[in-house]
């Protein structure tokens, strides 16, 4: 009776969610698939994913989303892991340093974005300071970190971000764990890298699968950063179906629409993998 009168007292937010939602997610496959009576497309085709699925433009796109989205969760999950390990120590100046490790998860991406792009761009403060004390010869031989082939703006960004976010995790999992399994280990001879590969690894990460899922899928599908950081061309892939939805001719929308169901359908699967890895793991501690 409580768990019905719950639902009914939720069901009216949630009405609004699934079919703003759904009605949504409705639309987009409907115009992904050239259904747009609107324009005169009033016959169902993937003519839209096949033209995506061969366009140059899209698999350079794809190449840059994916080796983004990589090469920031390995590097979240590569920092996340040496500053949790080094925050569970106790050092003076603790709590101090906890809360500004704690700090970044409170700004939202889009400021971190602007201020990286107001110190790190060749006409940012860094590139100022290093040409006023003669570092560089001028402000356009300051490394290009904004705007670059690489990313490393935006690479820059999501650390910034996520570290502390995967770091927490990773810090609240050892700190459950204790110092037991550690302190028999080394009993037994293990000396820290054997401690940690065998004894703290197993025990972080099925914390770290889920946080790296959730790092991966963001990155992937996000917009905001690599718009203002990222170089026009090539542009991840959020970023150019946007340009395709905005374009003043209505045929780039059913490509566009196709290109936001790739992301979505592409970043469940991903979902989906992660509750099969996380089952087996689950099976084999059984």
């Amino acid at each position: 009776m409580k768990r019905l009168s719950l639902l009914l007292m939720l069901a009216p937010a949630l009405l609004v969610i699934i079919a703003l939602f759904l009605g949504g997610l409705m639309l987009g496959l409907l115009q992904s698939v050239s259904y747009m009576p609107v324009i005169g497309l009033n016959d169902f085709s993937l003519d839209a994913y096949k033209s995506m699925f061969t366009d140059s433009q899209f698999l350079g796109s794809l190449a840059l989303t994916f080796g983004l989205s990589v090469i920031t969760t390995f590097l979240t999950i590569v920092f996340a892991i040496i500053t949790a390990l080094a925050l569970r120590k106790t050092f003076i100046g603790k709590r101090i340093v906890n809360f500004l490790y704690q700090f970044p998860i409170t700004i939202p991406h889009l400021v971190i974005a602007i201020g990286i792009m107001l110190l790190f761009s060749q006409s940012g403060y860094f590139s100022r300071v290093a040409h006023a004390f003669g570092f560089i010869k001028s402000q356009s031989d300051f490394p290009i970190l904004v705007y670059d082939d690489l990313g490393i703006g935006i690479v820059l960004v999501y650390l910034w971000k996520q570290i502390p976010f995967v770091g927490l995790i990773v810090l609240s999992v050892l700190q459950s764990s204790g110092n037991d399994f550690e302190e028999l280990a080394r009993s037994l001879g293990a000396n820290g890298w054997q401690t940690f590969r065998h004894v703290l690894l197993p025990l972080i990460i099925p914390g770290i699968l889920p946080a790296s899922i959730i790092c991966f899928a963001f990155v992937f599908g996000s917009y905001e950063v690599p718009y203002l950081l990222g170089k026009p061309y090539p542009a991840v892939l959020s970023v150019l179906a946007y340009r395709l939805y905005e374009d003043t001719d209505l045929n780039s929308r059913p490509e566009a629409m196709a290109m936001f169901v790739f992301i979505a359908v592409f970043i469940s699967i991903l979902v989906l993998v992660y509750k099969k890895i996380v089952k087996t793991i689950s099976g084999r501690n059984d």
